[in-house]
């Protein structure tokens, strides 16, 4: 039988042979040697060269079959009952048309982010569409493109409001009446930077500090009440302040919005519309600002601009990336979104318009009051004369009410010894609300109660919604199945993803995401879980993650694994708080510096500052590797103040440094720890492992080495994995169902996600890849995927200089293609040859990073041995089209190149003028004429875009 590990690695064995001949390695003589294992020998330092365990704790490969079977016995472990906590979280209906179409659709699941916007106008129209979404909804000018949850949205706006705050004061003062995840992860944040929150109660009149730089409102409050914020805002502004509103996008369809209520920042959660609980995610975070903050804005942007023809355009804008260029100095460490979330939100509100989401939050709104009338009539006391969806009931027995709650199937909300929470949702049904007064009154009701719904709600008068919102046309344009489906295919067909071809972007990781590894994540045992439910409810769930948790530990040679950072950036920064946490148990807190090779990912710089570090760049040598006469230097210079090392291994170069042991030794020596940034593992595991390097701490991205898709940019997971001594200091959670994770450790360390187990809704997928592959396929994986990395290295070494190798002339899972020469050569720039690829039918490698003017190729394990001689032949040619230009063929502002990428209106619009013909153009390989791929739209001018501003759907007039 062919095993999951078959079906996932590209090149068969026979390909591989012929890969391994054209390296010219062989067995050495031995009759016993395998050769990709000589490979592996040249490539990993014999220091580090780790043989396969004898006794791993990663069961032995199950098939496909076995590994659904055994996640069906998992998800029969968990119990879903019908959530009624509320608290950020609440039951949706996720139409058919877009969970199949979308979340189910490897079109939307496996883009990449939109670096090349050429090749991505599908999902960046649907970003506009979210950010307009938001942007209306909110009341203020510029929304991004999403977050990766409320609370982090909430971290970063009180960043946000910091930065742009003329103040000098250090307070930061919060909502009483906040949503409790939300204010824990705030002490976790504010702790690390020097701010100072101050808790205040609003409900009860308290007032201001003097001093502050922000303040932060819960609208509507965790406890269910709506209040008007607007004495709050103003009293913030006269202090000198910003004033960050976490706002409920659905009940803003009714109540006024932040905007018009004098905020400067609005954030909160897409959840509710449309996107699963998920056991607490992924979901789309989202902020939005007033005008004169757009560039203070954290995460993506998508602008408007226009192409080489004129025609309207998207495109990521500002300061996308920006910690890549700014390192320490960048406002915010996230580098991503949660596109795939974001993508649903917004579908949701095109599918159902404005109308239609107003008549949602209105039946929710009808059926809270028929609630509360229902309660009251029992002899219940209501908390709060103002609501939309939450009641909170005051009750002398608030335990019991919970438990009898539990036991008929609903779970409530324990707010208090003295005080449960009900919160409906547009899932919410007659017969929920009679289990719920049987839960507080001890037995049934007299009659069942069918909700009709009448408009009647408990909304103040004053904070009602009078303005218009989602009135631009793609809003009430795709009313019928028919019309939606078609917008979504429409849409998909605009992108390139890896069910087209290739994406061979390094330090990506752009690998196979098998349609069993996704099966589960839909599954309603794992998709419909709230994330404070309790223990008994998801067991299943719970051993999932000790499984995960304990396989992780093992190949990556650490002893304890937290899964709740929901973005690499994020398990950066509880990596670095776990180091910061330890040194202050120890005494050390003037142990504050973080070296950092200037080489590595921008995000590592922006976590360590954001973790309250200080940066000291170590050089480069020229081979790509940490000085080490730098780096002694460096560790000299801070000896008393070291607290940490950021390396990534293999480097940012894509080799394997030799010296890694001796770098980490010497950081050990003087008093520091040593985080090893996991990014690219994918060339490691199985041959050698993080902790077995003299790392303390790593991150993981298990949306790249581990098969969870990049979503075109989100959902990610960077699960954080640590030695011993830094286990207790690895991000804990206040409602998390349990404190001991795998291996007993108990992990004491402040919040990082709003969810006790972050995005836990798609750990079923790295589950079912490491649960298919076995520990032998993850190590065949890597083989392969450095393997594919080499034999292109050398198959193109003749026409683009490889910029760094090993010792034995060998790479990594990657290898940087200098494009610099060519350019000098002939005018051709990485820019030109990125765009042609797309006439090739190619995604681009990464560009520029980490040495400007080149290209950086990781074709991972997945792709066989036709399509890397497909894209090497595409390389090949372009070189050859570019040296045409240089011996005059062509002009030099007129070639393929130049103008590349090509549409098909470009192609036959008017009189061909060009010096090359339409077919050089179009189908520069014959075998293209049956499979092309057209852009939508030609190169993308982005600085036009960045002088003109536009981050909201264009008017329909834009593209006649």
């Amino acid at each position: 039988m062919v095993s999951f590990a078959d079906r996932h690695i590209g090149p068969d064995a026979g390909d591989r042979g012929r890969m391994l001949d054209a390296l010219g390695v062989t067995s050495t003589g031995s009759a016993t040697q395998d050769p990709i294992d000589v490979l592996m020998r040249q490539a990993v330092p014999g220091t580090i060269f780790t043989e396969p365990a004898a006794d791993s704790v990663i069961p032995v490969a199950a098939t496909e079959a076995e590994a659904l079977a055994e996640l069906r016995a998992l998800a029969s472990r968990n119990t879903v009952n019908r959530a009624m906590i509320g608290l950020g979280y609440y039951g949706t209906i996720t139409p058919s048309v877009i969970q199949r179409n979308v979340l189910e659709n490897p079109s939307w699941y496996t883009a990449y982010t939109p670096y090349q916007p050429e090749i991505s106008q599908g999902r960046l129209e649907a970003l506009i569409n979210f950010q307009t979404m938001v942007s209306d909804l909110t009341g203020l000018s510029t929304a991004n493109a999403s977050m990766l949850d409320e609370s982090t949205a909430v971290a970063e706006g009180m960043l946000l409001a910091r930065r742009a705050s003329k103040s000098k004061s250090s307070v930061f003062v919060v909502d009483a009446d906040a949503l409790p995840q939300t204010k824990a992860l705030l002490y976790t944040r504010a702790d690390a930077v020097g701010i100072e929150l101050v808790e205040r109660d609003f409900a009860a009149g308290e007032e201001l500090p003097e001093e502050l730089f922000g303040v932060f409102v819960q609208y509507p409050g965790a406890s269910g009440r709506v209040a008007d914020p607007s004495a709050v805002i103003d009293a913030a502004h006269v202090a000198g302040g910003l004033a960050v509103v976490a706002a409920d996008l659905l009940a803003l369809t009714l109540l006024r919005s932040p905007g018009s209520l004098g905020a400067d920042v609005a954030v909160g959660t897409t959840q509710r519309f449309g996107v699963p609980m998920a056991f607490g995610g992924p979901h789309a975070g989202y902020m939005a600002v007033r005008a004169g903050l757009e560039r203070q804005l954290p995460g993506r942007l998508v602008g408007v601009s226009q192409d080489a023809s004129g025609y309207p355009a998207y495109r990521l804008a500002l300061q996308t990336r920006e910690q890549h260029i700014r390192r320490e100095k960048a406002t915010s460490n996230i580098c991503t979104a949660q596109v795939l979330l974001a993508v649903i939100a917004s579908m949701y509100a095109v599918y159902h318009g404005p109308d239609g989401l107003k008549a949602i939050a209105g039946e929710v709104a009808a059926k809270a009051a028929l609630l509360r009338d229902r309660l009251v009539a029992a002899g219940a006391e209501i908390v709060h004369d103002a609501f939309f969806d939450t009641v909170l009931v005051r009750t002398t027995d608030a335990a019991a009410v919970v438990a009898r709650g539990h036991e008929a199937g609903i779970l409530l909300h324990l707010a208090g010894p003295d005080a449960v929470g009900v919160s409906v949702d547009e899932t919410t049904t007659s017969e929920d609300l009679d289990l719920v007064i049987r839960a507080f009154t001890g037995k049934s009701a007299d009659e069942p109660k069918s909700i009709v719904f009448t408009g009647a709600n408990a909304l103040p008068g004053a904070l009602r919604r009078t303005d218009d919102y989602l009135t631009h046309p793609v809003f009430h344009a795709h009313r019928s199945e028919t019309a939606m489906m078609r917008y979504l295919k429409q849409l998909a067909d605009r992108d390139y993803a890896l069910d087209r071809g290739m994406i061979p972007l390094g330090s990506c990781t752009m690998k196979l995401n098998a349609a069993t590894e996704m099966a589960a994540i839909t599954w309603p045992e794992f998709a419909q879980l709230h994330p404070f439910a309790p223990r008994e409810d998801v067991q299943g769930s719970l051993e999932m993650i000790d499984q995960l948790e304990a396989w992780l530990a093992e190949v990556t040679g650490y002893d304890a694994v937290s899964l709740q950072p929901n973005a690499g950036s994020q398990g950066e920064l509880a990596g670095l708080l776990a180091i910061r946490g330890y040194h202050h148990a120890n005494g050390d807190v003037h142990r504050d510096v973080c070296l950092i090779p200037s080489s590595a990912h921008g995000t590592n710089a922006a976590s360590a500052v954001l973790a309250g570090m200080k940066v000291v760049v170590v050089a480069t040598d020229e081979l790509g590797n940490v000085d080490l006469d730098d780096l002694r230097a460096k560790i000299a210079a801070n000896a008393d103040a070291l607290a940490a090392l950021m390396i990534t291994y293999p480097s940012t170069h894509g080799v394997y440094e030799e010296q890694v042991t001796d770098i980490t030794a010497a950081v050990h020596e003087a008093g520091g720890q040593v985080y090893v940034d996991g990014a690219n593992l994918n060339a490691l595991l199985g041959y050698a492992r993080f902790g077995d390097l003299g790392g303390d701490v790593s991150h993981l991205n298990l949306h790249k080495t581990f098969a969870i898709p990049h979503g075109g940019g989100g959902p990610g997971i960077g699960p954080v994995a640590a030695k011993a001594h830094l286990a207790p200091h690895l991000p804990g959670h206040p409602q998390a169902q349990k404190t001991e994770h795998a291996g007993g450790y108990v992990f004491d360390g402040g919040p990082v996600s709003g969810a006790p187990y972050g995005s836990a809704g798609v750990l079923p997928i790295s589950w079912a890849y490491v649960r298919m592959m076995g520990a032998a396929g993850l190590r065949e994986a890597t083989a392969a995927a450095v393997l594919s990395a080499n034999y292109i290295a050398a198959r193109l070494a003749d026409h683009y200089p490889v910029l760094y190798t090993g010792e034995n002339g060998r790479v990594a899972h990657e290898c940087i293609l200098d494009l610099r020469p060519l350019k000098e050569a002939t005018g051709i720039t990485v820019d030109d040859v990125a765009k042609r690829l797309i006439d090739y039918g190619f995604h681009a490698p990464t560009m520029s990073f980490p040495v400007a003017g080149t290209l950086m190729v990781e074709p991972t394990e997945s792709e066989d041995l036709g399509e890397l001689e497909r894209f090497i032949e595409a390389m090949i040619m372009i070189k050859a089209e570019a040296d045409a230009v240089a011996a005059g063929t062509w002009p030099a502002d007129d070639n393929p190149l130049v103008n590349a990428p090509h549409t098909a209106v470009s192609l036959i619009a008017g009189e061909w003028a060009h010096a090359y013909t339409r077919e050089q153009a179009a189908y520069p390989v014959h075998a293209q004429i049956t499979t092309k791929y057209w852009p939508p739209v030609r190169r993308i001018d982005n600085a036009w875009g960045d002088r003109n501003l536009v981050c909201a759907c264009p008017p329909i007039e834009a593209f006649a």
